[in-house]
């Protein structure tokens, strides 16, 4: 499209849309964030008369990022009273809205909508790096031997949570694997993660045992009753997928029932819980990187910082002259 047309906003959100979809390939999750961050930006600049990508400048941009970051209001003034009616972003948040845009002017750019890129020269908000918070072996055990085994989705949700631990492959990931991604005799799975790259994780005997026995008698029960049949591996009661907010709901509650407090799990924890427990146990950096899929090595060395604080902390608690 020429930019003498004026393009408007919303045909580039939709445009840019396309392209990651379908010449980039990027998970439905990703792109749903995108659209999110979008629609956000859209109706921020919408509300101030700003409706096509010739209008956005720099000085914009900043504007929009000041908005995010104190929870300006959305809307112009009204009279003398200026209502609050959005929320402060976390900074994590408004770093994660900066790149969509970036990537979204970056793409009108090349594609010829727009000859400057108003998101240059804007530098990238800093974000706290937080460790991953881990449960320790001991927990972990224990949040294994809550579901009850001997009820088709206690059998289901027990090997969810078995091969969550056992791979550290992301909830997204596990909720849309099929039984054919499964080789139980070889001791792997095949997933598919960020970007849609495909990856080969080992899967311990444990697991492994605990998945046979769901797919033997479990899966098939529940599939039975439902009347439907559902190609992915964990299915629901009425025999569709099981979600990512199902399964999240789900654990909280076992791990309320194994004594976990509920602001301490979370799927992501069960990945950097298998994370970090390789690295303590002598796994080596790269090979935990494959495992989970880190496209960067520095991703996965935060893991490394956790042992540190760790080793630190038992130094202090066990030597004599270590507080």
């Amino acid at each position: 499209m020429s930019p003498s047309r004026k393009p408007t906003i919303e045909d580039a959100a939709h445009r840019f849309l396309e392209y990651i979809r379908v010449e980039k390939g990027l998970s439905a999750n990703t792109i749903a964030a995108y659209r999110s961050d979008l629609a956000t930006f859209t109706l921020w600049a919408r509300q101030r008369g700003i409706n096509t990508v010739a209008q956005v400048k720099r000085a914009r941009l900043l504007e929009y990022r000041r908005a995010l970051t104190l929870g300006e209001p959305a809307g112009p003034a009204s009279g003398s009273r200026r209502v609050r009616t959005s929320v402060v972003r976390s900074a994590r948040s408004v770093r994660r809205a900066q790149a969509t845009l970036r990537a979204l002017f970056r793409f009108l750019r090349s594609e010829g909508w727009i000859r400057d890129n108003p998101t240059e020269g804007i530098d990238t908000l800093r974000v706290e790096r937080r460790l991953p918070r881990a449960l320790n072996v001991e927990e972990v055990d224990r949040l294994l031997r809550t579901p009850d085994r001997t009820t088709p989705t206690g059998m289901r949700d027990a090997a969810m949570i078995e091969l969550l631990y056992a791979t550290g492959i992301r909830v997204s990931e596990l909720v849309t694997l099929e039984p054919a991604s499964l080789n139980l005799e070889a001791g792997y799975l095949v997933c598919r993660g960020k970007r849609s790259k495909e990856r080969v994780v080992p899967v311990s005997g444990d697991a492994a045992k605990t998945v046979r026995e769901y797919l033997g008698r479990a899966r098939q029960s529940i599939l039975t009753r439902s009347s439907r049949t559902d190609a992915h591996l964990f299915v629901t009661s009425r025999g569709a997928r099981l979600t990512r907010q199902a399964f999240w709901k789900n654990l909280k509650r076992y791990g309320t029932e194994a004594g976990i407090e509920r602001e301490r799990l979370s799927p992501h924890v069960l990945r950097h819980s298998f994370a970090t427990h390789l690295l303590e146990h002598g796994a080596d950096l790269r090979s935990v990187q494959k495992m989970l899929g880190h496209a960067d090595i520095s991703t996965t060395q935060i893991y490394t910082h956790v042992n540190r604080e760790r080793l630190k902390g038992i130094y202090h608690q066990f030597h004599p002259r270590g507080r």
